[in-house]
C-alpha cells in the first residue's frame, strides 16, 4: 500500500531554514526553500542552507517548489536550490518579486521557471492539488497551503497571526480554515515560533500611537531598522514621515530591493518626492533613515552606521534610533553590541525590544495557535518552525485542544513521517543537515572544517617543522616550532624548548627506517600530549616533515 511521506529538511530544531517535502510514490513536492543566518559557533560562515541531498537521489521526481511568502527564512535558499534542481517555482507576486533579485545575484534568474499564483488559486501538481489560503503575517501576499493528497488533506499554516483588522493587506481567512476543518484535515503543520508566548501577538495597528509619539518628540534625525521585507512596518514609517514633513532615505541593498518591489506591485504607498538619495540626505536634520540590520549583522547597514564605518551616513549626536524587530534566538549579543555602539558614538536615544513597544510579532501567540487548531480540527498534528522547546510547546497546545496524544508528533530535520488515511508513524531518517555558504564556496565547508575552525579559535595552532635524512633517519634540520594564538611567544621559551626535545626523542625512537607518515603521527601525538600536560590546552598541532 502506498503511503504519504512528510520529510522536513529544515526549520524543525532551529529558527529559519524552512523547507520540507511531501512524497507520494517517488513524486515530490517541495514547500519553501529558506536559509538561516549562522550561529555564533559557525565561524566564518556567511549563510546556512538546508541539505537538498534527499531531493537529488535517483528515482525521485521533484514536481515543483511552492513558496508561502517572501521572508528570507522561506525563500533565501531558493537560488542555491535551483542551481541543482530545475523545476517550476510557484508563489504569489510579491513573494516571487522578492526572490528575483536573489536569483539574479546568483545568476540563476534567466533559467528559472517562476509561476505566479493568487490567494485562493488551486494548482494540480502530480498527485498533489495545492490551494493558497490568505494569512496575516508581517509581509503582504503571505499564504497558507491546503494540499490535497491521495490519503487526505495536509494544511500547512506557513507563518501566520490572527489579526481581525489589519491596517494593510488581508487578514487570516479563518472562515476558510473552518471550512477546511469541516471537510476534514488529515495533517496540520502549524507555525510554532511563538508557542511559548501567552496571549495574542497584537496588531500592526497597535504601533501607530507609539511611532506617532516618536515622530512627534524626536528633535533630530530618526533611524528605523527593521527586516527588509517587513513591508507593513516600512509603510507605517513612510506614512508618518509624510505626515510630519520629513524626508526618507534608504540604507541597505536588501531593503532597497524590497522597497522598490513592494512599491511596483502596489503593496507600498509612497508619496512622490518623499524618498531622496542617501547621498543627498546626509545633512538633512529631520531625515528619517530606513535601514536593514535589525539583527545586528556585522556587515549590515545599521551595524556600520552604529560603528561609524558606513561610507555615506553614520550615527551622530541627537539621533533617535528605533530597532523595530525581535532578535532571532542567538542574535541577542549582536543586537546588544549594535545598541552599545549607537550610544557610544552619539545616539541620544535607542528604542528596541518589547519594553519600548516598537515591535509586534508576525507570528501568532498561544491563544491564536489554539484557535487555528480548533478551526482545522486535524486528525494528526506536527508543530513546525522553531527550536525544540518551541516545537514541544506547540505539540502541547494541540493536546490541550483535544487531539489524542498519539496523534501529535514532534520531529526534527531529516526524520521522515509516514501517513495513511488512519495512521501516522515516524519513519526512517531521510537525511538532512546544514550546507554552509562561505564566500563563493557552497557546501565545501563540512563539519570537520567547522571543528578545526573552532579549535583554532579556542586554542590556536602549533607547527613543527623538521627534515629527516632518508638513509639514516637522523634529524638534518629542526625541529622548529611556531605557535600562533596559543601562548605569548615571550612566555613560551621554556615550553617550546621542552617540546623540541620531545620531538627529537620521538624521531630517535622511530629508528633508521621509520615510515614518514608514522613518524609524522608520532610527532603530532608527542607535542599534543606535552602541551596538554603543561597547559591544559589543545592547540591544533601540524607536523611538517620532509626527507632529504
Amino acid at each position: 500500500m502506498s503511503i504519504l511521506r512528510y520529510i522536513p529538511l529544515g526549520g524543525l530544531g532551529e529558527v529559519g531554514l524552512n523547507m520540507f517535502a511531501l512524497e507520494w510514490e517517488d513524486q515530490v513536492l517541495v514547500i519553501d526553500a529558506g536559509l538561516m543566518f549562522p550561529k555564533e559557533e559557525m565561524l566564518g560562515v556567511d549563510l546556512v542552507l538546508p541539505d537538498p541531498s534527499y531531493l537529488l537521489q535517483g528515482g525521485r521526481r521533484v514536481l515543483a517548489v511552492f513558496l508561502t511568502h517572501g521572508h528570507e527564512d522561506h525563500v533565501g535558499g531558493l537560488p542555491f536550490l535551483l542551481r541543482r534542481l530545475q523545476v517550476p517555482v510557484y508563489g504569489t507576486p510579491l513573494t516571487l518579486g522578492l526572490a528575483r533579485p536573489r536569483l539574479r545575484e546568483q545568476r540563476v534568474l534567466a533559467g528559472a521557471d517562476l509561476r505566479e499564483v493568487r490567494v485562493g488559486d488551486r494548482v494540480q501538481l502530480g498527485p498533489f492539488r495545492v490551494q493558497t489560503v490568505a494569512v496575516c503575517h508581517s509581509i503582504p501576499d503571505a499564504v497558507a497551503l491546503a494540499i490535497e493528497t491521495p490519503v487526505g488533506r495536509v494544511v500547512y499554516t506557513g507563518d501566520f497571526k490572527l489579526d481581525a483588522d489589519p491596517p494593510w493587506g488581508h487578514g487570516t481567512d479563518l472562515r476558510r480554515f473552518r471550512h477546511l476543518g469541516d471537510d476534514g484535515v488529515l495533517l496540520m503543520l502549524c507555525d510554532s515560533t511563538n508557542a511559548e508566548r501567552p496571549g495574542r501577538s497584537g496588531s500592526e495597528r497597535d504601533l501607530f500611537g507609539r511611532f506617532a509619539e516618536i515622530f512627534r518628540d524626536a528633535p533630530g534625525r530618526i533611524v528605523v531598522a527593521t527586516f527588509a521585507s517587513n513591508i507593513y512596518r516600512i509603510q507605517l514609517v513612510v506614512q508618518l514621515a509624510a505626515e510630519h514633513g520629513r524626508r526618507v532615505a534608504l540604507a541597505g541593498r536588501s531593503l532597497r530591493n524590497a522597497f522598490r518591489t513592494a512599491r511596483e506591485l502596489g503593496h507600498l504607498q509612497v508619496p512622490e518626492g518623499l524618498v531622496e538619495r542617501l547621498e543627498d540626505a546626509v545633512s538633512d536634520p529631520r531625515l528619517v533613515l530606513l535601514t536593514a540590520g535589525s539583527q545586528g549583522e556585522p556587515v549590515s547597514a545599521l551595524a556600520r552606521f552604529a560603528s561609524r564605518r558606513h561610507p555615506v551616513v553614520n550615527v551622530r549626536g541627537g539621533d533617535w534610533v528605533v530597532i523595530s524587530a525581535r532578535p532571532i534566538p542567538g542574535n541577542e549579543r549582536l543586537v546588544n553590541h549594535t545598541v552599545d555602539n549607537l550610544y557610544r558614538h552619539g545616539a541620544t536615544r535607542v528604542l528596541y525590544g518589547e519594553s519600548d513597544r516598537v515591535h509586534v510579532s508576525g507570528h501568532g501567540h498561544r491563544a491564536e495557535l489554539k484557535e487555528m487548531i480548533s478551526a482545522l480540527r486535524p486528525r494528526f498534528f506536527i508543530p513546525v518552525h522553531g527550536e525544540y522547546r518551541q516545537l514541544y510547546r506547540g505539540a502541547e497546545l494541540a493536546r490541550e485542544a483535544g487531539l489524542e496524544p498519539g496523534h501529535v508528533l514532534i520531529v526534527e530535520d531529516g526524520r521522515a513521517v509516514e501517513l495513511s488515511e488512519d495512521s501516522i508513524r515516524v519513519g526512517e531518517y531521510a537525511g538532512g543537515g546544514y550546507v554552509f555558504v562561505d564566500g563563493l564556496g557552497i557546501g565545501d565547508v563540512e563539519q570537520v572544517v567547522m571543528r578545526d575552525r573552532r579549535q583554532l579559535a579556542s586554542d590556536g595552532i602549533v607547527i613543527a617543522t623538521l627534515t629527516i635524512d632518508h638513509d639514516t633517519g637522523a634529524l638534518r634540520t629542526g625541529p622548529e616550532l611556531i605557535s600562533r594564538g596559543f601562548i605569548d611567544p615571550e612566555l613560551s621559551g621554556e615550553l617550546m624548548a621542552e617540546a623540541r626535545a620531545a620531538v627529537v626523542a620521538a624521531v630517535r625512537a622511530g629508528g633508521r627506517r621509520a615510515d614518514l607518515s608514522l613518524l609524522q603521527e608520532a610527532v603530532h601525538d608527542t607535542v599534543s600530549r606535552l602541551l596538554w600536560k603543561r597547559t591544559h590546552r589543545r592547540p591544533m598541532v601540524i607536523p611538517l616533515l620532509a626527507e632529504v
